[in-house]
């Protein structure tokens, strides 16, 4: 059974718990949606200053909302449109300080003001995208992409081995 965690205030090892929170609340599940759906109530838990903690999944060449935490969102993005399908054409994370200033974003939350979203590739083919929303400019940082980026690898991993 999962509890809830009182986090330290320390980024860097609340974040580290973090990952092992997802790690616990994965082991021994099969489905990818269940731990898709976990992993997404566990950041939305865990950050402040969000508004959208969710996943596109790559599905006939176009991202397809996923589970998700939030506002109901765009149902569909198109690959390279947007900051989730720039991060799939680049395939690299995108940290973007100001939405506003993103040539082609998508406003699926007129709230939202930075966004970070880091891919998804599992055996060298793309699965889909982690996407987290906040109605704060420069919400996210170097530590946060980093660690994001471990707790995608994570995930990844999980996918790569159900």
């Amino acid at each position: 059974m999962f509890q809830t965690t009182s986090y330290s205030g320390d980024k860097v090892k609340d974040y580290e718990l973090l990952i092992k929170q997802l790690s616990a609340l994965s082991e021994d599940e099969k489905d990818h949606i269940a731990v898709l759906s976990n992993a997404s109530a566990l950041l939305n838990q865990f950050l402040e200053e969000v508004n959208w903690v969710g996943f596109y999944l790559w599905k006939d060449d176009e991202l397809v909302l996923g589970p998700f935490q939030g506002l109901p969102a765009c149902i569909r993005i198109g690959y390279g449109k947007g900051v989730c399908g720039t991060a799939i054409k680049e395939l690299k994370t995108q940290r973007v300080d100001d939405v506003m200033a993103f040539p082609g974003h998508i406003a699926c939350d007129s709230a939202s003001r930075s966004e970070i979203v880091v891919p998804l590739i599992v055996d060298d083919a793309i699965y889909g995208v982690l996407d987290i929303d906040s109605p704060v400019t420069d919400r996210f940082d170097e530590i946060d992409q980093s660690y994001l980026e471990k707790f995608a690898d994570t995930l990844v991993n999980f996918l790569k081995n159900s």
